[in-house]
């Protein structure tokens, strides 16, 4: 079964530390992505941006662009983890291998409903060619 462990934390806590705190935090969540590989599976994860640079598409028809998630918590989405493990308890102990790297991190667990594994994204310097204007 696949589950998403989605990873929250004060987003100004996390960017007020500097490059050896912040690197010694990611180097701790590689060592729990090694633990979490020798029981399980580890799909996809991701490191995501800035909240101020997040935008909401909601309403009718195309919709409007908002700025932001507009979320009256502390506590910001800024990745998240999935993985493929049988039972909702090695989903938990999952959660505990990241949270030992990343003490200070809450960690939402939800199973996942559906999952469309999409295609190796590289990374590009020009999507133009992918998205319409």
């Amino acid at each position: 079964m696949l589950y998403a462990i989605l990873a929250y934390h004060v987003e100004t806590e996390v960017t007020s530390w500097t490059p050896a705190e912040d690197a010694a935090v990611m180097a701790g969540l590689n060592e729990a992505h090694a633990r979490i590989n020798r029981t399980s599976k580890l799909g996809p994860a991701a490191r995501l941006g800035a909240t101020q640079k997040a935008l909401t598409l909601r309403g009718p028809g195309a919709g409007i662009v908002l700025d932001g998630p507009f979320s009256e918590t502390k506590e910001q989405l800024l990745g998240f983890y999935v993985v493929d493990v049988n039972s909702e308890d090695k989903a938990i102990a999952a959660a505990r291998e990241l949270r030992t790297a990343n003490p200070g991190a809450v960690y939402e667990i939800r199973p996942i409903a559906l999952f469309l594994p999409g295609q190796g994204i590289p990374q590009t310097q020009d999507d133009s060619a992918l998205i319409p204007s």
